[in-house]
């Protein structure tokens, strides 16, 4: 970022800690902690790293903040309100051994498309496929090695053949501005031709809670429908900071978000 503003760029650089999911609480139970108190040991970590490494941020954030829960939910109520969001029953995996719900990655097997060990829960690696967990031959449980039990319950759907038309128009735009390389396009199209509804929610006590399911307090938001919103909503809470410090507008993150002219660069490490 700083080389960006160098060149006469404006650039907005926000991250964060991403701190839901079962595995904050595997690993928060293996240590004796509460998930609360693991995450906020862990983002000290992170912080002072990042710090002694002369990283630096617009906002260094994190998906436990009030800020993060409100755009989250928001998100989640236009998708619902605007048909988007699917009520179904579907089984869920349950570790034998401690209770807790499964996430699909923490599921292993053999692949019922092309017989490859190791696939999981959400994708066979080997062919590409996504999955469910109970499309796996033979699963067993990474947490405990034992066989999950599978147990119905309900959950919201993202529509995501809904939305399969859209996304495809998008990804012919891309690959007509040459901006991506065309093996990331050819990969992204196949991934629209067996696109199948997934689950949005998870029975978990720790994450944010499901809005309308107030009632059901072990019933959170998947992880990876909150995380992913942790750039917009760092973008927005920073907006939010400029504006109560006098500095800035409450809007000014809508000059990145919603501006065509704008490009976004995500890095993974």
């Amino acid at each position: 970022s700083r080389t960006m503003r160098m060149r006469g760029h404006d650039v907005l650089m926000v991250s964060g800690t991403d701190e839901h999911g079962t595995p904050i609480l595997v690993a928060a139970d293996k240590e004796g902690v509460s998930p609360q108190e693991l995450a906020d040991k862990n983002n000290r970590i992170i912080v002072e790293d990042l710090v002694n490494l002369g990283l630096s941020y617009d906002l260094f954030t994190r998906t436990t903040t009030a800020n993060h829960e409100q755009v989250v939910q928001d998100l989640f109520r236009g998708c619902r309100d605007n048909g988007y969001m699917l009520v179904e029953t579907t089984p869920v995996a349950i570790d034998p051994q401690t209770g807790n719900t499964l996430p699909d990655r923490y599921i292993e097997g053999t692949c019922p498309i092309c017989k490859a060990a190791g696939a999981r829960g959400d994708q066979c690696d080997n062919c590409g496929n996504q999955l469910d967990p109970q499309d796996l031959i033979n699963p067993i449980s990474k947490v405990s090695g034992m066989p999950p039990e599978f147990k119905e319950t309900e959950h919201y759907f993202l529509d995501l053949p809904g939305l399969a038309g859209a996304l495809e128009d998008w990804l012919d735009g891309v690959e007509k501005d040459g901006k991506w390389r065309p093996n990331v396009i050819a990969f992204s199209k196949h991934l629209l031709e067996d696109v199948r509804p997934r689950a949005m929610s998870r029975d978990i006590s720790w994450g944010i809670p499901v809005p309308g399911w107030e009632d059901k307090p072990n019933k959170r938001l998947y992880v990876w429908f909150d995380a992913v919103v942790g750039y917009l909503s760092a973008s927005i809470e920073w907006a939010r900071r400029r504006a109560a410090d006098g500095t800035g507008s409450a809007d000014d993150w809508k000059l990145w978000w919603t501006n065509p002219e704008a490009l976004s660069y995500y890095f993974m490490g």
